[in-house]
């Protein structure tokens, strides 16, 4: 509207709403998807597997194999996902891995050597992590050092306290095992963190109640992401800290919380795995931090920040279980497993960079 226009009080020409909207086809739409290139990717891992599986009654079509590498997934999804909005953010945390299994430790220890309620011990444990983790954040935006450089650090220190810690305190063992099955607590705990559901007659075992725990947080991390004001602070902190900043977004303060977040959810698996299994080991989830990084990667996370999708690191998430579990099930050596990995790393990073940029020239 012109002032010539506005002071004669003639309204201005009707424009029929925003043009770039307008102009959007549903494929645009589709294509602007972070997530879109990961499930392209996770038909394909799916159907290759289903064509070659070699087990008898072809397992992988069946709960039985449904159930592999659900369950495979769970536990790479619980980590992946906060993982992703970490990276979102333009940050990594390459002390994942490892805090998962040092939190099984600490709960295991805070029930053994301390005599604590197994549901005390619980909130004991991810109160542990979520120090850790405010820790790790606050020396990043403190130090302005890169976080991975940070990380690897905690990743180093911890590792070296979960193996001689243990080996002091356990006798020179490294595997701590629950000394009183029938602690307390333990046994309402292990229904809601490490027990089963929808057993039956082809599945006895039934599927592990840490899919449902993965289902829950990739839930919660798309309702963060897509519906709340700290979704859009996790985009605008990795796309351009410093334009967020100029417009009032707490980018430190959301970087801190999403450390925290990574911390807690290891504290969960950690959780997780002490009560299904009684034990936990100190060499546990070492190196695992790699594969929740590739997930997702392989989910449409990009490493430079401001781009990716939760739904997207959690399909990530189950192409990386499809992939370890589809290699026994079609027989192939098992060595291959990452050289298998490392390929569908670098296709999805190549897909999702076309489907990212191919986005872009539509929006133009």
């Amino acid at each position: 509207m012109t002032e010539a226009t506005a002071r004669a009080g003639t309204p201005p020409p009707a424009t029929g709403g925003d043009e770039r909207a307008a102009s959007l086809s549903g494929v645009t739409r589709l294509l602007q998807r972070p997530e879109l290139g990961a499930l392209m990717g996770a038909l394909f891992v799916f159907a290759l597997f289903a064509l070659t599986d070699s087990t008898s009654g072809h397992l992988w079509l069946q709960q039985t194999g449904i159930a592999a590498w659900s369950q495979q997934a769970a536990f790479f999804g619980i980590m992946a996902v906060p993982v992703g909005l970490l990276m979102i953010a333009g940050e990594f945390d390459l002390s994942t891995g490892v805090m998962t299994g040092v939190t099984a430790i600490v709960m295991g220890l805070l029930i053994n050597n301390l005599g604590w309620n197994a549901w005390a011990a619980i909130p004991g444990t991810v109160v542990f992590a979520a120090l850790i983790g405010l820790v790790n954040g606050l020396v990043v935006v403190g130090t302005k050092l890169p976080s991975f450089i940070v990380t690897l650090a905690t990743f180093f220190i911890l590792r070296g306290i979960s193996v001689g810690g243990v080996l002091r305190i356990n006798h020179g063992s490294t595997m701590l095992t629950l000394r009183n099955p029938n602690a307390p607590g333990i046994s309402s705990a292990r229904k809601i963190f490490g027990s089963s559901f929808a057993a039956n007659s082809s599945l006895p075992s039934g599927y592990q109640s840490s899919i449902l725990w993965f289902v829950g947080v990739t839930a919660l991390a798309t309702w963060v992401l897509s519906r709340t004001r700290f979704g859009n602070w996790i985009f605008a902190a990795g796309g351009d800290p410093n334009a967020a900043r100029n417009v009032g977004v707490p980018v430190n303060r959301t970087k801190i919380l999403l450390f925290v977040a990574t911390a807690v959810s290891a504290s969960l698996v950690g959780v997780i795995q002490f009560t299904a299994a009684s034990s936990a080991v100190s060499e546990q989830g070492v190196g695992y931090e790699f594969y929740y990084i590739i997930a997702a990667v392989v989910g449409g996370c990009f490493l430079t920040g401001g781009y990716g999708s939760a739904i997207g690191a959690a399909i990530g998430a189950c192409i990386t279980g499809m992939a370890f579990e589809g290699v026994i099930y079609a027989g192939w050596d098992s060595s291959w497993d990452f050289t298998f990995l490392g390929v569908i790393l670098l296709l999805a990073v190549v897909v999702n960079t076309f489907v990212y940029r191919r986005a872009l020239r539509a929006r133009r």
